[in-house]
């Protein structure tokens, strides 16, 4: 793979990190305003489908998406998929901004970590093995290695799906997002499937009357239609300057381990590369604790104040009482 299609892929990833990190304020703006008028999507609702807004973010995601479907067949998915970092700086900046979402130095700090693990990823990456047809592909697709992530993938899915879901959904975003990023190493793995089939189809080589195609455009969209579901649900019911970054450490995290599997990614690497990827890993682990600790002790902060306000001012009466809670509980959630 040349160095000008490297770029162009790389080009088109960060082009693509933008507009996805902008999707998510527009999507969250959209969700706010919907709620304000209907049901919730965090509890079932799809009122957010008449809010422009929530559009305005989908065409967004939709860009953003495109732009990384292409970068994908420019360049290594082990190169594409970290650069997705740049999409925490914006959807954090622009929450900050937009939604009132304060972002302390200390979530800049983790924000920066997880760009500085990303780039040590980018740098130490392996050379992708790319197939040469749709049928290889679907050879490594069907080794047991990977067959055996798809099983305990699928597995693990259903079980955030039907057991985890109803009983912890609304207070633990991990289940929301677990689903998303499980869903999303195959979302990726497919695409790749699917961009090596279109380029050798412009190439001159027909991949499309190959029965493998279809079932990887057939995985690829039921993953991303159960991705943008449950993508949903977590930004009305979290923060969306955390629900950003944790979704980018899961999603990333799997969609390394998932194509490492099918494509051997790591074979022949030494020790030094491996070790410096590790590093890369822990780097963006740190940051988005950091980031995490920083909100929840903000949240911890304004409900200690609000609940003393409530409690010292004796002279308001018990609906005047509600209306703070009420107010309280919506300034939270912003």
């Amino acid at each position: 793979m040349g160095v000008s299609e490297n770029s162009t892929g790389l080009g088109l990833a960060l082009g693509s990190s933008a507009f996805i990190g902008a999707s998510f304020i527009l999507k969250k703006k959209g969700l706010k305003r919907a709620a304000a008028t209907g049901t919730r999507a965090g509890v079932g609702g799809y009122t957010y489908l008449l809010e422009p807004l929530w559009w305005a973010g989908m065409v967004s995601m939709i860009l953003g998406e495109v732009a990384n479907f292409v970068a994908y067949i420019y360049a290594p998915a082990i190169l594409v998929t970290p650069l997705g970092a740049i999409s925490i700086i914006v959807s954090a900046v622009l929450a900050h901004f937009l939604l009132n979402e304060r972002l302390q130095k200390m979530g800049v700090l983790g924000c920066v970590s997880c760009i500085v693990g990303s780039i040590v990823i980018v740098i130490h990456a392996p050379q992708e093995q790319t197939p040469t047809s749709v049928q290889e592909i679907w050879d490594l697709a069907t080794q047991p290695a990977f067959l055996f992530y798809a099983v305990a993938t699928i597995s693990l899915v259903l079980a955030l799906i039907l057991h985890f879901e109803p009983r912890y959904g609304q207070t633990n975003m991990l289940v929301y997002l677990g689903i998303c990023s499980l869903m999303g190493s195959f979302t990726v793995v497919s695409i790749k499937a699917i961009g090596i089939a279109i380029k050798l189809t412009l190439d001159g080589v027909n991949q499309i009357a190959y029965p493998q195609t279809w079932f990887f455009l057939t995985v690829s969209a039921i993953c991303v239609i159960t991705q943008l579901n449950y993508l949903n649900r977590a930004l009305d019911t979290f923060n969306a300057a955390i629900v950003s970054p944790v979704y980018y450490v899961m999603f990333t995290t799997l969609t390394i381990i998932a194509s490492a599997i099918m494509f051997k990614d790591w074979s022949g690497q030494d020790a030094t590369s491996i070790a410096s990827e590790i590093c890369g890993f822990i780097t963006i682990l740190s940051g988005t604790m950091i980031l995490h600790m920083t909100r929840k002790q903000e949240e911890s902060d304004m409900q200690r104040s609000l609940k003393f306000y409530v409690g010292e001012d004796s002279m308001k009466g018990l609906e005047d009482e509600h209306l703070i809670l009420i107010h309280g509980s919506d300034f939270l959630e912003q």
